[in-house]
């Protein structure tokens, strides 16, 4: 960069110099036009200034004015017939230029002793001067004083620029790479202790970096919070599987360890093992309908649905179950459509409805509500005047594999509700729950 930088200064100055030396010549020309005059006699009042240069020609005199420059800032200028004769001002390549043809305000190139020059010319047209002109000559190397004090001020200064800027740079780059080291670090510290709760710590800041720090803590947090989950979910899930896999063992042992078990007895034990295994067959059904809802939504398309339809088909079909005697009714508002999908949501109220069922107590009720409202789209709730959530268990109910009073439920995994708020935000919504013990519950679905 330095060599480039000093090459473009050179050519740039070069550039700039030639053409100041032209401009000079140019100037120093035109300005000597006006300072040569005819006389037809000495003794007229225009001629009376005897500090002028007066040369007779003809029948009269050409004054040069005393303001005519002979030589100015290396340019010379001189009086010539047509012919290339010279009557006044200096010429130092005038034997060499004899041949070169008057061109009247043109900046003619001559090349002498290996040094170029420029020259330009001006023909005189007053009245006596006919067949005179201006030639103005100046040497390219008029700007090579110049262009070597350019070079050597270049020379001592660029790397004296160079150092300051590597220097500056180094000072500038360990400030700005510290945070990414520490970002580094704690990545590297996280990867090798396993340790998620580390976060980056960087002083107060609103750039880039610490905006990449900040990206950098939200996905830290994210892991972890995935990473207790995933660690919760497949104790959970353990937990789960246990039991039902014990009861089958359990039970092909006590009934292998009868020598004297009748068809009666294998058949019990076949019972239990089949009862466990559509146990373990529907949790791990659900398990992963969730694990697919949670890792890939993009399997469930959305399509536009008649909402109101939806939910009328689905409490007729649950209403068939008449478990606890109880009585479901159904009240949706007409025409509510939405996009959505058709699998999702009514797995969504069905989860409802049966939990409904679950906790409501005999002889109880359950009420479906379908409605628009100005702040949502639309909320679906589902009331029951069952058995109720006590307040401190509330906070838990969304939780996978949480069961209030499994001893009171009877039947159930505890995903229900978790997948019930699951496919509310695959659905843009949320779940919110009501309750008060031995009143009800009322779930509500609200489409934001």
């Amino acid at each position: 960069m330095v060599a480039l930088t000093y090459f473009v200064i050179l050519s740039v100055s070069r550039g700039i110099l030639q053409k100041t030396i032209r401009d000079s010549l140019i100037t120093a020309v035109e300005n000597n036009v006006d300072e040569v005059e005819y006389y037809s006699s000495l003794y007229s009042d225009a001629a009376a200034n005897d500090i002028d240069y007066y040369v007779r020609y003809g029948d009269g005199y050409i004054e040069i004015d005393d303001d005519f420059l002979d030589t100015v800032n290396d340019v010379y200028t001189s009086l010539c017939q047509a012919d290339g004769t010279l009557i006044y001002g200096e010429n130092p390549i005038a034997l060499d230029t004899e041949e070169l043809d008057f061109q009247d305000s043109v900046v003619q190139r001559v090349r002498v002793d290996g040094t170029l020059y420029y020259v330009f010319d001006r023909q005189l047209t007053l009245d006596g001067l006919e067949g005179f002109w201006l030639r103005g000559v100046v040497s390219e190397e008029q700007g090579e004083t110049e262009l070597s004090a350019i070079s050597r001020t270049s020379l001592i200064l660029q790397p004296i620029l160079v150092l300051i800027a590597v220097i500056g740079g180094w000072l500038i780059a360990g400030r700005v790479l510290a945070p990414i080291r520490q970002i580094s670090e704690t990545a590297a510290q996280i990867r090798q202790g396993d340790d998620l709760k580390k976060r980056i710590e960087l002083s107060d800041g609103s750039d880039e970096l610490h905006q990449l720090a900040s990206q950098f803590n939200e996905m830290f947090s994210r892991l972890e919070d995935s990473f207790q989950a995933q660690q919760q979910f497949v104790s959970d899930a353990s937990h789960e599987l246990r039991t039902p896999v014990t009861v089958i063992r359990a039970q092909c042992d006590l009934t292998l360890e009868e020598e004297e078990a009748g068809p009666e007895e294998y058949r019990e034990a076949l019972e239990v093992i089949r009862r466990q295994s559509k146990k373990m067959s529907r949790l791990i059904s659900d398990m992963l309908d969730f694990a697919r809802l949670e890792l890939q939504p993009e399997r469930y398309q959305k399509e536009e649905l008649h909402l109101s339809a939806l939910v009328e088909d689905v409490c007729s079909d649950m209403a068939l179950i008449r478990e606890k005697n109880i009585t479901l009714t159904c009240e949706a508002e007409a025409n509510l459509r939405m996009r959505g999908n058709r699998e999702l949501l009514t797995r969504l109220l069905t989860n409802l409805i049966s939990n409904a069922y679950r906790y409501g107590k005999t002889d109880g009720h359950i009420w479906v509500r379908l409605r628009s409202e100005p702040d949502h789209s639309f909320v679906l709730s589902v009331q029951d005047d069952g058995i109720g959530i006590a307040p401190e268990e509330r906070s838990n109910i969304f939780r996978r594999f949480y069961q209030t009073d499994p001893s009171r439920s009877g039947k159930g995994n505890g995903l229900g509700l978790a997948m019930v708020k699951e496919i509310a935000e695959f659905h843009g919504g949320e779940i919110r729950v009501q309750s008060e013990p031995g009143t009800g519950s009322t779930f509500e679905f609200f489409l934001l």
